[in-house]
């Protein structure tokens, strides 16, 4: 019979060769390889002396370090964050600042174009107005003529016709005579040119009209031209409302 050899376990034997891939005792372990002291209850081969401290120490650093580069990171976001929103204060108070200054630049321009468009609208108007009575002014000398003519009796026929259809189309326009006999007189459309007294009238008045005047909207074109009398203070008293006699019963 031979005798087993040196490092090896008979078939029969009890012990495993390896607990949890750790040689048993007897058994040669790689080099390098540290030997275990002991096994534990369950079988299982037990770390070394200080193995599970050391990488426990390992893990609660590495943990401790995370932990503390997470919160520095949010520790930095979260001031960031307050920083920036103590700097969105000031920054909307400057929006909202800017935004009325330009809203009152805005009302302002509006106002200002408003009366603008208003003012160049009258000046307009004017300016048509003023154009329409110069010319109007230019025909005043033909009316007088065909007003003569007329006095005359030599307005007839078709000269007559286109007498008619200018002095239709002038008042139209906006051209209306005045100056006629019995009115009173007004020196800032009169023009007296003659100048008599009399007891028939109870103030100056239109007597005479030598000249028609003329007005083109509100601006008087041309004066009346009139003779004018006035009363020479020989009316008779009004004694209606004279006071009865205080003897009289």
């Amino acid at each position: 019979m031979q005798d087993p050899v040196v490092g090896q376990h008979s078939p029969d034997s009890s012990t495993d060769s390896s607990v949890g891939g750790v040689p048993t005792s007897g058994q040669d372990a790689p080099a390098g390889t540290a030997q275990p002291d002991g096994a534990t209850d369950g079988g299982e081969t037990a770390a070394p002396e200080g193995a599970h401290t050391i990488a426990g120490e390992a893990r609660a650093a590495e943990f401790a370090a995370a932990a503390s580069a997470a919160g520095l990171s949010e520790g930095g976001g979260a001031g960031q964050a307050g920083t920036d929103g103590a700097a969105a204060d000031p920054e909307l108070e400057r929006v909202r600042s800017e935004l009325a200054e330009r809203t009152a630049d805005l009302q302002r321009v509006s106002a200002e174009f408003t009366n603008f468009r208003r003012r160049t609208e009258r000046e307009k108007e004017s300016t048509v107005a003023a154009a329409k009575a110069s010319v109007a002014g230019e025909l005043l000398t033909v009316l007088d003529d065909v007003e003569r003519a007329a006095s005359h009796g030599d307005l007839t026929g078709p000269f007559k016709l286109v007498a008619d259809r200018l002095t239709e189309t002038l008042q139209r326009a906006g051209l209306t005579p005045f100056g006629a006999e019995g009115d009173a007189f007004d020196p800032s459309v009169h023009e007296a040119v003659a100048h008599e007294t009399s007891s028939e009238v109870s103030g100056p008045t239109v007597t005479t009209v030598m000249r028609r005047g003329y007005r083109f909207g509100d601006r008087v074109l041309r004066a009346a031209m009139v003779g004018v009398t006035d009363s020479d203070g020989s009316a008779p008293a009004d004694t209606t409302s004279q006071p009865a006699d205080a003897g009289t019963s």
